[in-house]
């Protein structure tokens, strides 16, 4: 290994006029050799120039920019139609809900008004007995109060015919009573 390291080493002890450097005084260099090491640096670095370094990377940067339009502009593309097909589906949706909507609506009617029919009928079936029952109860009613009415008469009858009646009185009235049978059936005859 020290004969590897020795090279290196020996480097370090030469003395600087025989070494390799840059010498940047222009009158002492030799032209010749200033051109031919900028013509290999040009001839060699050609892509390495800082403005091709910036293009190549404006390049890179546009074109990665123009596919990142180009993406949004498709997925815009999809989103809009995605939402025209949402509109229609709503479209779709907001009919049907109206055909429902009108549907329950002339139902509802329909047997609100069968409801009212029914319940009118069945009034005017109740109506009936009801009138019924109160017709024979102020028929009962009425011939309770003729009785009574023609009893008190009676009795009052009775009370003022015993009160006044005497016996001449009576003999009259069953003189006037045998008179009238008389007459009504000489008529018959």
């Amino acid at each position: 290994m020290k004969n590897v390291i020795d090279p290196f080493i020996s480097l370090i002890y030469w003395p600087s006029a025989g070494g390799f450097g840059s010498n940047t005084n222009i009158l002492e260099t030799n032209i010749i050799n200033s051109s031919v090491v900028l013509s290999v640096l040009i001839y060699f670095g050609k892509g390495v120039c800082a403005s091709c370094i910036f293009d190549n990377l404006l390049d890179n940067r546009k074109q990665k920019i123009l596919e990142t339009i180009r993406n949004s502009e498709e997925l815009c593309k999809g989103a809009i139609d995605q939402l025209e097909k949402a509109r229609a589906c709503l479209r779709n949706v907001e009919m049907i809900a109206d055909e429902i909507q009108v549907k329950g609506n002339s139902q509802i009617e329909r047997e609100k008004e069968d409801l009212l029919n029914t319940a009118s009928e069945n009034l005017e079936q109740l109506e009936d007995p009801k009138n019924e029952t109160i017709y024979s109860e102020q028929q009962r009613a009425f011939d309770q109060i003729r009785q009574q009415v023609s009893r008190q008469a009676l009795r009052r009858a009775i009370g003022t015919l015993n009160s006044r009646l005497n016996t001449e009185l009576h003999l009259r009235t069953i003189d006037h009573n045998i008179g009238l049978l008389r007459t009504m059936m000489n008529t018959n005859d």
